[in-house]
């Protein structure tokens, strides 16, 4: 038994210590599953007066073997499956034997953890914020595959147990002892373990089962044929449609193991689970879903797009930052630092208009506090930390300055200057400039290689990614400086090199011209947006392109002529640019304009302008395939170019980037996934045929041609 081993305290009590050898986690590898064999054949030949199972790590048990789920092919679904089967019924085994069983949680348990833990007759945790628990599964597409989605309806009922089913709802301590799916809080490990040997002392005599294994036992609630959840049940496939519009398949499939499992013994219905779980496993989706939000997310954060001599760079967190504009921007990344305990200086240039800034943080923390969420003494310490100004001297102890003004060249070369002036000589200066090369704005500065690029996401206190661009003097230790801050404010950083739009803005501008270029075409509007939802974007182009707003759009497009004109090079055309031109001449510039593509009703829901389609009349309509693809297709190609033209490092931070950043639908896996999984040789395909029915923006770039032809993998190390 290499994962667990046994051990009889004086009390007759067995220790089931799981102790994972070769990691510093213990998961649900196929080690832990044969020696959790091994220990039950084990017990099953030892008298004892109970169970207590522990771990040696800091957390109690880290979840599935994340490797092997990746790993797993659709010709394995049976040896698989057996598996799956065998773990359980050692499971199974451990809460029918009759003696008390009690899970010492001294850490956080989530999936697999959480599982084991629920197969307990009683679970003791220490009440730590630290501790989590909890079945996140469906968050990589996948079930909990051990019996969670048997055992929480039938410990909590399927109303109660959906949101940790279905949406990977984690709990603290507190919380979890609150909702009934702990017994008891401790304060220390020795307490932890004093409590479960009293729990096993106290319940000995007597045989000890679960709940669901009492004669008299009835599901919280009722089955599936209870009238109460008879008419949730009724509605809940087109809620879940309406949330994942069939784009993710874990959802459906939970919703059908636990309805199904409520109406049958507990040994089928755990079946059911296993024939789900499997299925999800060998799927497209969890395979795309893992690969990116577990594997490719792990690594980005550990820096492994970084050069080496970045990645070995000592950085210090930074103590104090200042921000540029006080705008919509600048305001909430200093609310977004203030809150991770950075000091934030938020200069505007008048005192009101850096005041003002402030208030967003007030804003959001009053709604926090409104909502139970933090604590008052919390938000002051918040709103201690941030000093609106409007002038530059209070800058002078900044170790880093984000610049956040408008996307004007001129602004950004003089607000660079003055803060420059009085910034220390270490200091990093960054911009949040969305579309600008960073190398041109690095012109302004009199330290070009401490000049690099923090490109945050709007609302930049939610948005959970920062593009870093690296200018062509942009230092290895610059990098590796803001690299380290963005992960000490919360973030997940992807690191590119130079470009006009660099990867995100570019993508996304791709993205909003290619819908709104529809309708120039007379594709119906409501078409162009229900097709995104349905492949699965969160938003579809034309409410984008509202909230970024068109006069924006405009601008950016203008600034990119006048920068090409200098440079002698010839402007690119969209078809979207006539559509953007005449929204503007009759006022519809976005919702910050009061209306754009769509109405905002005041206290109403926002709907289609109702002169859309008079604008842009409609022709005949285009297969909703195409409608969809051309939106997927186009965001995937020109990621792909960026890779080829090396503004992307790396295929992670592609995936990442385009599903973090810019909406890119998640079950993909990412843009550059989106093309591995649909084939290298059906997309070139697909392009080819969509670049003669829609224009050349569609060509497969060489870098597809030479892939499909060589059979070689789109990856990191191809």
């Amino acid at each position: 038994m290499k994962s667990i081993r046994l051990e009889k305290d004086d009390h007759n009590i067995v220790h089931l210590i799981m102790d994972n050898p070769n990691a510093s986690a213990n998961v649900m590898d196929r080690d832990f599953t044969e020696s959790l064999s091994a220990a039950v054949e084990q017990l099953k030949q030892q008298e004892f007066c109970g169970i207590i199972i522990r771990s040696t790590k800091n957390t109690f048990f880290a979840g599935g073997d994340l490797k092997s789920l990746y790993a797993v092919k659709i010709e394995e679904a049976k040896p698989f499956f057996e598996s799956c089967e065998l773990l359980k019924a050692n499971l199974r085994w451990l809460e029918t034997q009759g003696k008390p069983v009690v899970a010492a949680i001294n850490g956080t348990a989530l999936g697999g953890g959480w599982e084991i833990a629920l197969s307990c007759h009683q679970r003791i945790v220490i009440d730590s914020t630290a501790i989590k628990l909890g079945l996140p599964e469906v968050t990589l597409g996948l079930l909990p595959g051990g019996g969670g989605c048997v055992r929480m309806p039938r410990l909590l009922g399927i109303q109660e147990s959906l949101p940790y089913l279905l949406e990977g709802k984690q709990v603290r301590p507190q919380q979890a002892l609150k909702a009934g799916l702990v017994h008891q809080l401790v304060t220390s490990e020795s307490e932890l373990l004093e409590k479960a040997v009293s729990y096993i002392r106290e319940n000995s005599e007597q045989p000890v089962a679960q709940p669901w294994d009492q004669p008299d036992y009835r599901m919280p609630g009722g089955d599936a044929k209870n009238p109460k959840n008879a008419q949730l049940l009724m509605v809940a496939p087109a809620m879940l449609e309406k949330k994942t519009k069939g784009c993710l398949p874990a959802p459906e499939s939970i919703m059908a193991t636990v309805v199904e499992g409520s109406r049958v013994d507990f040994e089928t219905a755990t079946r059911i689970e296993s024939r789900h779980f499997v299925g999800l496993a060998c799927g497209q989706v969890a395979k795309n879903m893992i690969g990116t939000f577990w594997f490719a997310l792990n690594e980005v954060k550990a820096g492994a797009s970084l050069p080496a001599a970045a990645r070995d760079h000592k950085t210090s967190p930074v103590q104090r930052i200042g921000i540029l504009g006080a705008g919509m921007m600048g305001s909430a990344i200093a609310y977004a630092c203030a809150s991770k305990g950075v000091d934030v200086v938020l200069k505007d240039i008048s005192m009101e208009a850096a005041s003002a800034g402030k208030q967003y943080a007030e804003k959001s923390l009053q709604k926090r506090l409104q909502r139970g969420r933090i604590a008052e003494d919390k938000v002051q310490k918040i709103l201690a930390r941030i000093t609106p100004t409007d002038s530059n001297t209070d800058l002078a102890d900044c170790e880093l300055v984000i610049e956040a003004v408008f996307e004007d060249r001129e602004l950004k070369r003089k607000v660079t200057q003055e803060a420059e002036a009085q910034l220390p000589k270490n200091a990093v200066f960054a911009s949040n400039t969305s579309t600008l090369p960073i190398t041109g704005l690095a012109q302004a500065s009199d330290r070009p290689q401490q000049f690099i690029g923090l490109h945050f996401f709007s609302p930049a206190d939610k948005m959970p990614l920062v593009e870093i661009i690296c200018g062509e003097q942009t230092s290895d230790e610059t990098l590796a400086q803001a690299f380290a801050f963005v992960l000490q404010i919360g973030k997940t950083p992807i690191v590119v090199n130079d470009s006009r739009g660099f990867f995100t803005s570019r993508v996304f501008g791709c993205f909003t011209n290619e819908g709104i270029g529809m309708l120039s075409e007379g594709v119906n509007p409501a078409t162009i947006e229900n097709a995104a939802a349905l492949a699965g974007f969160p938003v579809g182009p034309l409410a984008v392109s509202d909230e970024v707003s068109l006069s924006l759009m405009s601008r950016i497009r203008q600034q990119t002529i006048n920068d090409l004109q200098k440079e002698g090079k010839p402007a690119p055309t969209h078809p979207a640019d006539g559509v953007i031109d005449r929204m503007l001449e009759v006022g519809r510039a976005g919702k910050a304009a009061g209306g754009g593509f769509y109405t905002y009703p005041e206290g109403g829901k926002k709907h289609l302008w109702n002169s859309l389609e008079k604008e842009f009349p409609a022709k005949e309509a285009l297969p909703i395939k195409d409608v969809k693809e051309r939106l997927l297709f186009i965001m995937a190609l020109e990621t792909l170019r960026c890779y080829q033209e090396d503004v992307l490092r790396s295929v992670r931070d592609a995936n990442i980037g385009s599903i973090f950043g810019i909406g890119f639908p998640p079950w993909t896996g990412g843009a550059l996934q989106y093309i591995s999984q649909y084939g290298l040789k059906a997309f070139t395909q697909r392009a080819q045929q969509l670049a003669e029915a829609y224009g050349d923006r569609f060509a497969p770039p060489a870098i597809l041609l030479d892939l499909a032809e060589s059979g070689k993998a789109l990856t990191d190390n191809p």
